[in-house]
């Protein structure tokens, strides 16, 4: 394949997310963003890496079978938000199943229990926050105020119509657009910064139904005083609302980056938090608090991890990456003490109200960088739970987590990826997937939550003398003969070479060597594997030989 060329396939598996690996025939494969299993696509190569093609996608010239529904969002042609607002849910929920599987089957070295996938129970109208960003949707055309165009950095579709969301948002997207538009008010442009409207942030919450706005701008005084944010304050507070207005806000940010944060926050009205219940507890908000954007999704998520969790009387349970600590509340009542860990010092001084909202003394919340703070807490964990963030655990990070030992984990991740990799060596180190299943806190987008429970292999303590039949045996002496880690171990010091459990179970196939019923097997019918290369096979084959497995 060429770059700048247009070609036409058919996307035939995903790269989690939304990586499609699109096949076509005696031209190659590539991968293309933005599309569904089953689709036929026209697309550009745009780029080469490492001999695999990476494309734009144009146009999809046949639907998926997977697509059997329209979308109900007049802008998800355009906004970068959604992706399969074209599938019924429940082909939503069995693509994300299948995706979260596959990733899983491929990184589990044992047979484990999958549990399938929870849905939310909201598919419309989920969301507890929302990031708008103000711009233009050409170039010099009108203010516009939404999410951004689809593959676009800078183009912004005004999304007064979006679904996942509910009506309280659209009124004050539309109250904010007019308003800054009458006043004639500059977006930042982000390549030249320059320029005063930056972001709308909305937070809503499901339960206790309370809103709070915030407005974020540069630090321009002239603007400021053109504006007169007081007088969108009397028209936000006579907005026929469903939920109650609790607060609105000024936030200066003259940073460089594209993200909300705060330089200065000014109280234009009422408050700067609001309040949401979860499971029982209640919990302080402000406009930068870490807070899952799904209020009942969030419930269906921490059920799963709670019944993971399972009996923690007389522990001292370790929520590390902990957030605001809603995890660490939920589990507190039935657990000795709770030790939360948060790099972000607002999220922990927010974990530390929450607490005393709830009543809750047997909750310590410390600020700091796991990697660096585990070593200095006095206290040993009996379980730990991980929340970590969408690239997984640092890896000096989780030997450390290794090394305490516990029994059980609790592992709850929003990118599976991320999951896998480090499952690969917490198994390396004596840990077992017991179960998993994947949550759906994201319905129309394709993100996913996933929790995994594992445990650790228990050392050999009794002596007790049994008898054992040898033909009833569910296991070959080969099996018994050499870990992955070994065969991985010798092959890189006999031969410089380093392979993958996948590679080895290849191998192991071909010798009649049995290994588990899920590891390795195909994501799905007609997608494909990397196969292991002659010179890895036969260093793997030595290796057998070796441990005396062949």
């Amino acid at each position: 394949m060429k770059k700048g060329v247009e070609y036409t396939g058919r996307v035939v598996g995903l790269t989690f997310p939304n990586k499609g690996k699109v096949d076509c025939g005696e031209e190659g494969m590539a991968v293309v963003k933005g599309t569904v299993p089953g689709q036929t696509v026209k697309f550009v190569v745009s780029k080469k890496r490492s001999g695999n093609a990476i494309g734009r996608l144009k146009e999809v010239v046949e639907k998926s079978e997977l697509e059997d529904v329209s979308p109900k969002c007049p802008h998800f042609e355009f906004c970068g938000g959604c992706s399969y607002q074209t599938m019924s849910y429940d082909n939503q929920l069995k693509l994300k199943k299948d995706t979260v599987k596959g990733i899983l089957d491929n990184a589990i070295n044992e047979s484990y229990e999958f549990q399938g996938i929870l849905q939310s129970p909201l598919q419309w109208e989920y969301r507890n926050k929302m990031e708008f960003s103000f711009g233009d949707e050409v170039k010099d055309g009108p203010l516009a105020l939404g999410m951004h165009k689809r593959n676009s950095f800078h183009d912004i579709v005004t999304v007064d119509e979006c679904q996942i969301v509910d009506s309280d948002y659209r009124k004050i997207l539309d109250a904010v657009l007019e308003f800054c538009a009458g006043k004639e008010l500059p977006f930042y442009k982000k390549l030249r910064h320059e320029g005063y409207l930056r972001h709308l942030l909305v937070r809503r919450t499901t339960v206790t139904k309370q809103l709070l706005v915030a407005v974020v701008t540069t630090s321009d005084k002239e603007m400021e005083e053109k504006a007169n944010w007081t007088e969108l304050v009397e028209i936000l507070k006579n907005l026929d609302l469903s939920a109650k207005l609790c607060g609105v806000i000024h936030i200066i940010n003259d940073g460089l980056a594209d993200v909300v944060q705060s330089d200065e926050t000014r109280i234009l009205f009422g408050d700067e938090y609001i309040y949401e219940e979860l499971l029982g507890l209640r919990f302080k908000i402000s406009v930068f608090s870490f807070f899952q954007t799904n209020s009942l999704g969030a419930e269906v998520l921490y059920s799963k991890a709670r019944e993971y969790i399972g009996d923690t009387k007389d522990m001292t349970v370790f929520d590390l990456y902990s957030g605001t600590g809603t995890i660490a509340q939920i589990i507190a009542p039935v657990a000795k003490k709770v030790v939360g860990v948060e790099i972000v010092e607002e999220a922990v001084e927010a974990a530390k109200v929450n607490a005393g909202l709830n009543g809750l003394d047997n909750c310590e919340f410390i600020a700091g960088d796991v990697l660096k703070v585990i070593d200095e807490i006095e206290d040993k964990p009996d379980m730990i739970i991980l929340d970590p963030p969408r690239d997984g655990i640092n890896p000096k990070a989780l030997q450390k987590i290794i090394d305490f030992g516990v029994n059980n984990l609790v592992y709850i991740s929003c990118k599976p990826t991320s999951l896998a990799r480090d499952l690969e060596m917490l198994q390396e180190h004596g840990y077992r997937v017991e179960k998993a299943c994947a949550v759906d806190m994201f319905p129309n987008t394709v993100h996913v939550e996933t929790v995994a429970l594992l445990s650790k292999l228990s050392d050999v303590k009794d002596n007790i003398e049994v008898t054992v039949d040898m033909d009833e045996m569910d296991v070959t002496s080969a099996e018994s003969k050499a870990t992955y880690e070994e065969i991985k171990n010798y092959v890189l010091k006999i031969y410089g070479l380093k392979v993958s459990n996948l590679y080895i179970s290849q191998i192991k196939r071909k010798c009649g060597i049995e290994v588990g019923k899920t590891y390795n097997l195909p994501k799905s019918e007609g997608s494909r594997q990397p196969q292991c290369p002659i010179e890895k096979e036969k260093a793997i084959m030595d290796a057998l030989k070796h441990f005396g497995m062949i």
